[in-house]
């Protein structure tokens, strides 16, 4: 039987918390977040859930998945997949390091998260919301070891990512891929950002060519408003059927 509770290790200068689910053989999801945003989004994990579990019962107790969040991570640098110029004024370039950080994740993180398993989960997942929906799609071309996804708000106006979707093959099968973004982040003067849902259903209708089931939500506001429970939505929706 897995453990009960969260277990906490340190890899590479990343924070990884594990909740457990509760069968031996149930499907792992990598989450990349926010340490400041994970307890929200397990609190929205068991409301979306439809439960009435105690507050801080674990998100495996509620939809029987194993949930790693990793934390720690240089943002504009681990999940970006090359590098991109400031999208603000004043704003933090983007400097191309998802390379290095997917190898410490495929080589390092997830054999010890499942080193503990008594079976090997029956799939894996990636998710993540902004920058780390587009490591969790981008990171499908270059790993075969994902077969669902969830790229919530993911920030797939990134230059060059649409022509490299298009360009490309997902290394392995893909079974399901979860889109989502408020109804108001292409409405910005940002040319760039102007291009995120344009950018975002073109992919996904990509993907539903490929034979992958797909869903593409939109959601009321704009990147910054309920990124938990849009967080939340992505993994129930992958995690169910």
């Amino acid at each position: 039987m897995m453990q009960d509770g969260p277990v906490q290790y340190d890899i590479e200068h990343k924070h990884v918390t594990v909740f457990p689910g509760r069968t031996p053989g149930c499907p792992v999801v990598y989450l990349n977040t926010f340490a400041g945003e994970l307890p929200a989004i397990c609190e929205a994990l068991q409301k979306r859930a439809g439960t009435d579990l105690p507050a801080g019962t674990d998100p495996g107790d509620v939809l029987d998945f194993t949930l790693a969040a990793i934390t720690g991570l240089d943002w504009n640098h681990d999940l970006a997949p090359w590098d991109c110029p400031p999208v603000f004024k004043n704003g933090e370039p983007c400097t191309g390091g998802a390379q290095d950080y997917l190898k410490v994740l495929t080589e390092a993180i997830i054999p010890k998260v499942e080193e503990s398993f008594s079976c090997p989960a029956c799939w894996r997942g990636i998710a993540g919301y902004s920058l780390a929906g587009l490591f969790a799609l981008w990171s499908l071309y270059e790993t075969d070891l994902f077969l669902r996804a969830a790229s919530m708000s993911g920030s797939l106006w990134f230059p060059g990512f649409k022509a490299y979707a298009f360009s490309h093959k997902p290394k392995g099968p893909l079974e399901k891929v979860y889109f989502s973004l408020g109804n108001k982040e292409c409405k910005t003067r940002n040319p760039l950002l102007q291009t995120v849902q344009e950018n975002t259903q073109a992919i996904e209708a990509l993907y539903q060519s490929l034979g992958i089931q797909t869903v593409f939500r939109l959601n009321p506001g704009n990147h910054y408003k309920d990124g938990d429970k849009r967080t939340a939505d992505g993994i129930r929706w992958m995690v169910e059927g």
